[in-house]
């Protein structure tokens, strides 16, 4: 495939696996903050697949989670691109070994493919100036080194991992050789480096020959090569989607690509770039990039401060007042409030996994749940019963389904639904309603062109989701 007068293209590689805990409560394991509009109109991983395309570049292929496999699908729809591949992690393994997986993927489809690689969370204000600096790059990719972009620091951050040139050896113009890589130093080694004037914050951005990564992953870490190598081969395909086998990707060591291949190789090459780049890693970091009132405050959502500085503050729901406090983040969804001093992200992040040993609901998801045909929210539940709100986005069609232990009430509030009650198929409308007992095969569409909205009251002895019976899915989930 070549494109652009005969040019052989990049492939971008989305690496959006993450779950972004240290922005909870926003960003939850079953919608992370790679999903969510969090920095403008647009999400960050549809902003990440935007900035990757044109000439310069292949079709993507997208690493994700499988639990955010329609999530992912339905936001390169809204991108307007079609990927190369979706390809499904069964577990969390770092970087590395999705790496591995993607290489391998593309030097199948292309034996001298050059992929970047390219975290999907990732906020960059000068998409020119990267793109430029891809191009300066790709001599020295194209040549065998594995070529990482290095931020110029501006503060001495001990979040970050820390890429140090060698000023003595030039690999193709703009491209020096890597002497060292430092993975998040203390203070007084952070000062050294800031001061130094040759180290820079480590991107997490990668341009190198597929086969080059290969190799050195052969030589460096074969079992990570091999557990790529086995899950891929016994994939299997899912309408729009590559599973990977789970028990081989599961073999995989969980280690970063920093750890596993870029530290210990002499492939090395770093070329810095100034393009306004942030991982979006914390609430301070999206205090730093915000657009600040007077007093140095970041307000999303219904916010009243009075007597408040430097303070991030966002609420999702209703009114959030806040008097008197500095420095401080307060986050408010449907259904948490988190306070907590603007430099905690790691505090975050250990309160997250607090929560989740003691089987909180919170850390994996919203009130707002989404599915492949559009999403519900919890609205109210007590003993034998629970409330639901849901929306059928057009063209959208739950599962042909039954449930052993509740019953449902469906009533229209928005739109017009089709329903299957059994073996009757009726058009409901707004302010119309219908029952289905418990054990009815039934099913939901819109075969209209506007979003469907409606009320569902589910009563019965046990409400989970996982009292299911899917009958015929369109999602390939029965």
């Amino acid at each position: 495939m070549a494109k652009n007068g005969g040019v052989r293209p990049i492939w971008p590689v989305l690496m959006a696996g993450g779950t972004g805990t240290r922005l909870w409560p926003a960003s939850r394991e079953l919608f992370p903050k790679q999903f969510m509009a969090l920095t403008g109109d647009a999400t960050m991983f549809e902003q990440t697949a935007r900035r990757l395309a044109g000439p310069l570049f292949g079709p993507p292929v997208v690493l994700c989670n499988d639990e955010h496999r329609f999530i992912a699908a339905e936001q390169l729809r809204a991108a307007a691109m079609e990927p190369a591949a979706i390809i499904l992690e069964p577990a969390g393994r770092n970087t590395a070994p999705a790496a591995a997986v993607a290489a391998l993927y593309l030097v199948e489809r292309d034996a001298e493919a050059v992929m970047l690689l390219a975290p999907a969370d990732h906020l960059i204000a000068d998409v020119g100036g990267l793109i430029k600096g891809i191009e300066l790059a790709l001599p020295a990719a194209l040549g065998g080194s594995l070529v990482t972009f290095g931020i110029p620091p501006d503060r001495a951050e001990t979040g970050y991992g820390y890429i140090e040139q060698d000023q003595d050896v030039m690999v193709t113009e703009g491209v020096s050789a890597v002497a060292s890589f430092t993975e998040k130093p203390d203070a007084d080694t952070a000062r050294q480096y800031l001061a130094s004037g040759h180290h820079y914050w480590n991107s997490g951005i990668f341009l190198m020959g597929a086969a080059s990564y290969l190799s050195e992953l052969e030589r460096l870490r074969p079992e990570i090569l091999a557990a790529a190598r086995s899950a891929l081969e016994n994939a299997d395909a899912d309408l729009d989607f590559l599973r990977l086998d789970r028990q081989a990707f599961e073999a995989a060591p969980n280690i970063s690509i920093d750890y596993a291949v870029m530290e210990p190789t002499d492939k090395g090459a770093v070329l810095p770039l100034d393009i306004g780049w942030s991982d979006v890693g914390s609430w301070a970091a999206l205090w730093e990039m915000g657009e600040k009132d007077g007093t140095g405050n970041v307000l999303h959502g219904d916010v009243e401060a009075f007597g408040v500085s430097d303070c991030y503050l966002r609420s999702d729901k209703g009114l959030l007042a806040v008097v008197g406090l500095d420095d401080i983040v307060v986050v408010v969804t449907d259904d948490t409030v988190l306070v907590a001093p603007k430099n905690a992200s790691q505090e975050v992040k250990t309160l997250v996994e607090r929560l989740k040993r003691g089987g909180r609901s919170e850390p994996l998801t919203h009130t707002t749940t989404y599915r492949p045909w559009g999403s519900f929210r919890n609205v109210d539940a007590g003993a034998g019963y629970q409330v639901k709100r849901i929306t059928v986005k057009p063209g959208g069609r739950l599962s042909l389904q039954k449930h052993a232990r509740r019953a449902e009430h469906w009533v229209v509030v928005v739109g017009t639904a089709t329903v299957t009650r059994g073996e009757e198929v009726v058009e409901l409308h707004a302010n119309q309603s219908t029952y289905i007992p418990i054990g009815m095969a039934h099913r939901l569409e819109n075969r209209t062109e506007e979003e469907l909205h409606l009320i569902e009251v589910q009563s019965g002895d046990y409400l989970g989701e996982d009292d299911i019976e899917r009958l015929e899915d369109i999602y390939g989930r029965s």
